[in-house]
Protein backbone atom coordinates (compact mmCIF):
# COMPACT_ATOMS: atom_id res chain seq x y z
CA UNK A 1 0.00 0.00 0.00
CA UNK A 2 1.10 3.44 -1.09
CA UNK A 3 2.55 6.09 2.27
CA UNK A 4 0.51 8.73 2.91
CA UNK A 5 3.74 10.75 1.59
CA UNK A 6 3.54 8.70 -1.97
CA UNK A 7 -0.39 9.54 -1.83
CA UNK A 8 0.18 13.20 -1.02
CA UNK A 9 3.11 14.11 -3.62
CA UNK A 10 6.50 14.33 -1.63
CA UNK A 11 7.13 17.72 -3.97
CA UNK A 12 3.43 19.23 -4.33
CA UNK A 13 1.11 21.25 -1.73
CA UNK A 14 -2.75 20.76 -1.82
CA UNK A 15 -3.06 16.86 -2.88
CA UNK A 16 -4.57 15.62 0.32
CA UNK A 17 -7.80 16.86 0.81
CA UNK A 18 -9.28 18.56 4.00
CA UNK A 19 -12.53 17.94 5.36
CA UNK A 20 -14.51 20.17 3.59
CA UNK A 21 -12.49 19.34 0.34
CA UNK A 22 -13.49 15.97 -0.24
CA UNK A 23 -16.06 16.80 -3.02
CA UNK A 24 -12.43 17.63 -5.75
CA UNK A 25 -12.94 16.57 -9.47
CA UNK A 26 -10.03 14.83 -10.05
CA UNK A 27 -9.66 14.75 -13.80
CA UNK A 28 -9.03 10.53 -14.12
CA UNK A 29 -11.50 9.86 -11.02
CA UNK A 30 -8.73 10.31 -8.24
CA UNK A 31 -6.08 11.65 -6.81
CA UNK A 32 -3.18 11.43 -8.90
CA UNK A 33 -0.41 9.33 -8.07
CA UNK A 34 3.00 10.54 -8.41
CA UNK A 35 5.12 8.04 -7.02
CA UNK A 36 6.85 6.52 -10.28
CA UNK A 37 7.50 9.88 -11.33
CA UNK A 38 9.08 11.10 -7.57
CA UNK A 39 11.67 7.93 -8.08
CA UNK A 40 12.42 9.34 -11.63
CA UNK A 41 13.27 12.86 -10.62
CA UNK A 42 15.19 11.49 -7.61
CA UNK A 43 17.19 8.97 -9.82
CA UNK A 44 17.71 11.78 -12.29
CA UNK A 45 17.72 15.32 -10.76
CA UNK A 46 20.75 17.06 -10.69
CA UNK A 47 20.09 19.20 -7.77
CA UNK A 48 19.14 18.39 -4.70
CA UNK A 49 18.06 21.50 -3.20
CA UNK A 50 18.40 22.31 0.77
CA UNK A 51 15.11 22.20 2.73
CA UNK A 52 13.60 25.56 2.50
CA UNK A 53 15.98 26.93 0.25
CA UNK A 54 14.60 29.28 -2.68
CA UNK A 55 15.20 26.70 -5.39
CA UNK A 56 13.10 24.01 -3.14
CA UNK A 57 10.22 26.85 -2.89
CA UNK A 58 9.74 27.39 -6.44
CA UNK A 59 10.55 23.67 -7.75
CA UNK A 60 7.16 23.58 -5.05
CA UNK A 61 5.15 26.19 -7.03
CA UNK A 62 5.84 24.60 -9.92
CA UNK A 63 4.86 21.17 -9.07
CA UNK A 64 1.89 22.20 -7.73
CA UNK A 65 0.98 24.47 -10.13
CA UNK A 66 1.11 21.71 -12.81
CA UNK A 67 -0.68 18.95 -10.40
CA UNK A 68 -3.58 21.79 -10.51
CA UNK A 69 -3.48 22.48 -14.25
CA UNK A 70 -3.69 18.85 -15.03
CA UNK A 71 -5.65 16.94 -12.38
CA UNK A 72 -8.05 19.17 -11.10
CA UNK A 73 -11.32 19.88 -13.14
CA UNK A 74 -13.01 22.72 -11.13
CA UNK A 75 -10.68 26.01 -11.17
CA UNK A 76 -12.51 26.93 -7.85
CA UNK A 77 -10.51 23.74 -6.37
CA UNK A 78 -6.90 25.70 -6.88
CA UNK A 79 -5.08 26.36 -4.10
CA UNK A 80 -1.83 28.06 -5.63
CA UNK A 81 -3.47 29.44 -8.49
CA UNK A 82 -5.93 32.19 -8.99
CA UNK A 83 -8.35 31.23 -11.86
CA UNK A 84 -10.00 34.72 -12.39
CA UNK A 85 -6.42 36.61 -12.81
CA UNK A 86 -4.39 33.71 -14.40
CA UNK A 87 -2.72 34.23 -17.59
CA UNK A 88 -0.75 32.12 -19.31
CA UNK A 89 1.64 32.51 -22.52
CA UNK A 90 4.04 30.67 -24.38
CA UNK A 91 7.22 31.87 -26.28
CA UNK A 92 6.07 35.30 -25.85
CA UNK A 93 2.81 34.34 -27.41
CA UNK A 94 -0.08 36.83 -26.22
CA UNK A 95 -1.38 35.83 -22.95
CA UNK A 96 -4.77 33.52 -22.47
CA UNK A 97 -7.02 33.84 -19.71
CA UNK A 98 -7.93 30.21 -18.15
CA UNK A 99 -11.04 29.69 -20.08
CA UNK A 100 -8.85 30.46 -23.59
CA UNK A 101 -6.43 28.19 -22.23
CA UNK A 102 -8.96 25.29 -22.19
CA UNK A 103 -10.35 26.10 -25.61
CA UNK A 104 -7.17 24.86 -26.73
CA UNK A 105 -7.72 21.65 -24.97
CA UNK A 106 -5.94 22.37 -21.64
CA UNK A 107 -2.70 20.38 -20.54
CA UNK A 108 -0.18 19.70 -23.08
CA UNK A 109 -2.21 21.31 -26.07
CA UNK A 110 -1.52 24.90 -24.73
CA UNK A 111 2.25 24.15 -23.67
CA UNK A 112 2.97 22.66 -27.29
CA UNK A 113 1.43 25.98 -29.58
CA UNK A 114 2.86 25.85 -33.10
CA UNK A 115 3.00 28.08 -35.96
CA UNK A 116 4.48 25.36 -38.04
CA UNK A 117 2.15 24.13 -40.91
CA UNK A 118 -0.40 21.15 -40.36
CA UNK A 119 1.80 19.40 -42.95
CA UNK A 120 4.67 19.59 -40.50
CA UNK A 121 3.14 18.88 -37.32
CA UNK A 122 4.02 15.72 -35.67
CA UNK A 123 1.47 16.85 -32.63
CA UNK A 124 -1.14 18.83 -33.82
CA UNK A 125 -2.55 20.89 -30.52
CA UNK A 126 -5.53 21.80 -33.04
CA UNK A 127 -6.91 18.46 -33.46
CA UNK A 128 -5.78 16.73 -29.76
CA UNK A 129 -8.26 16.88 -26.25
CA UNK A 130 -7.26 17.11 -22.69
CA UNK A 131 -7.61 13.85 -22.79
CA UNK A 132 -6.06 12.37 -25.88
CA UNK A 133 -2.85 14.56 -25.03
CA UNK A 134 -2.46 13.27 -21.96
CA UNK A 135 -2.96 9.83 -22.75
CA UNK A 136 -0.20 10.66 -25.87
CA UNK A 137 2.00 11.42 -23.54
CA UNK A 138 1.78 9.47 -20.65
CA UNK A 139 2.16 6.21 -23.46
CA UNK A 140 5.14 7.37 -24.23
CA UNK A 141 6.24 7.98 -20.69
CA UNK A 142 4.79 5.42 -18.31
CA UNK A 143 7.16 6.50 -15.50
CA UNK A 144 6.42 9.84 -16.12
CA UNK A 145 8.32 13.12 -17.14
CA UNK A 146 10.51 14.16 -14.56
CA UNK A 147 10.81 18.05 -13.52
CA UNK A 148 13.44 19.74 -11.61
CA UNK A 149 14.41 23.08 -11.11
CA UNK A 150 18.40 24.14 -11.89
CA UNK A 151 18.58 27.67 -11.11
CA UNK A 152 16.37 30.43 -9.69
CA UNK A 153 17.11 33.99 -10.75
CA UNK A 154 14.45 36.01 -8.97
CA UNK A 155 12.55 34.90 -5.97
CA UNK A 156 8.53 36.10 -5.59
CA UNK A 157 6.54 37.69 -6.53
CA UNK A 158 8.15 37.43 -9.79
CA UNK A 159 9.69 34.12 -10.50
CA UNK A 160 12.51 33.60 -13.13
CA UNK A 161 14.13 29.99 -13.00
CA UNK A 162 15.46 27.78 -15.61
CA UNK A 163 14.02 24.16 -15.74
CA UNK A 164 14.81 20.95 -17.25
CA UNK A 165 12.14 18.30 -17.78
CA UNK A 166 13.12 14.56 -18.77
CA UNK A 167 11.71 11.07 -19.36
CA UNK A 168 12.27 7.96 -21.19
CA UNK A 169 10.30 6.69 -23.88
CA UNK A 170 8.90 3.44 -22.94
CA UNK A 171 6.28 3.45 -25.15
CA UNK A 172 5.14 4.56 -28.72
CA UNK A 173 4.27 7.71 -29.59
CA UNK A 174 1.43 8.73 -32.20
CA UNK A 175 2.30 5.55 -33.50
CA UNK A 176 6.33 5.96 -33.69
CA UNK A 177 8.05 2.74 -31.62
CA UNK A 178 9.59 3.76 -28.26
CA UNK A 179 13.19 4.09 -28.39
CA UNK A 180 13.80 3.27 -24.78
CA UNK A 181 16.04 6.45 -24.38
CA UNK A 182 15.92 9.27 -22.38
CA UNK A 183 14.33 12.72 -23.78
CA UNK A 184 14.83 15.96 -22.39
CA UNK A 185 14.60 19.45 -23.09
CA UNK A 186 15.61 22.92 -21.06
CA UNK A 187 13.73 26.53 -21.07
CA UNK A 188 13.32 29.08 -19.00
CA UNK A 189 9.82 30.68 -17.60
CA UNK A 190 8.13 33.23 -15.36
CA UNK A 191 5.85 32.89 -12.56
CA UNK A 192 3.93 36.08 -11.23
CA UNK A 193 2.70 36.06 -7.61
CA UNK A 194 0.10 38.28 -6.00
CA UNK A 195 -0.12 39.84 -2.96
CA UNK A 196 -1.82 36.51 -1.89
CA UNK A 197 1.06 34.11 -2.90
CA UNK A 198 -1.43 33.06 -5.88
CA UNK A 199 -0.07 32.18 -9.34
CA UNK A 200 -1.87 34.44 -11.63
CA UNK A 201 1.00 34.45 -14.71
CA UNK A 202 2.97 32.34 -16.09
CA UNK A 203 5.14 32.29 -19.31
CA UNK A 204 7.24 29.98 -20.48
CA UNK A 205 10.41 30.34 -23.21
CA UNK A 206 11.62 26.95 -24.71
CA UNK A 207 12.24 24.99 -28.35
CA UNK A 208 9.24 22.32 -28.23
CA UNK A 209 11.62 20.58 -31.10
CA UNK A 210 13.50 19.71 -28.44
CA UNK A 211 10.67 16.98 -26.94
CA UNK A 212 8.88 16.05 -30.25
CA UNK A 213 12.00 15.56 -32.88
CA UNK A 214 12.86 13.08 -29.71
CA UNK A 215 9.64 11.48 -29.85
CA UNK A 216 9.75 11.15 -33.92
CA UNK A 217 12.99 8.96 -34.52
CA UNK A 218 11.45 5.57 -35.21
CA UNK A 219 9.70 5.59 -38.60
CA UNK A 220 5.75 5.36 -37.94
CA UNK A 221 4.32 2.24 -37.53
CA UNK A 222 1.59 1.64 -40.56
CA UNK A 223 -1.83 0.71 -38.65
CA UNK A 224 0.19 1.42 -35.33
CA UNK A 225 -2.10 1.81 -32.36
CA UNK A 226 -1.03 3.46 -28.87
CA UNK A 227 -2.00 1.71 -25.67
CA UNK A 228 -4.71 3.94 -24.56
CA UNK A 229 -3.20 4.47 -20.73
CA UNK A 230 -6.22 5.91 -19.50
CA UNK A 231 -8.38 2.72 -19.32
CA UNK A 232 -5.41 0.58 -17.45
CA UNK A 233 -6.36 -0.19 -14.42
CA UNK A 234 -2.53 0.91 -12.34
CA UNK A 235 -3.26 4.11 -11.19
CA UNK A 236 0.31 5.32 -11.67
CA UNK A 237 0.03 4.91 -15.51
CA UNK A 238 -3.14 6.29 -15.55
CA UNK A 239 -2.51 9.47 -13.20
CA UNK A 240 1.29 10.33 -13.52
CA UNK A 241 1.26 13.58 -14.83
Amino acid sequence: MASRENIAGKYRTYMIEDDEEKNIEWRFGSRPNYEAVDKLFEEGRTHVWPPGSLEEKVENIVKTWEMEMFHKVNPEDYKVVDPDKYRFSLNGREALSLVEKRKLGGGYNSLLQTSLPEKFRCFDPDEETVDSSHRAFTTAFPRGFALEVIRVYSGPPVIVYKFRHWGFMEGSFKGHPPTGEMVEFFGMSVFELDENSKVVKVEFFYDRGELLGALVKGDKIDGGVDVDVSRSSCPVLKNTG
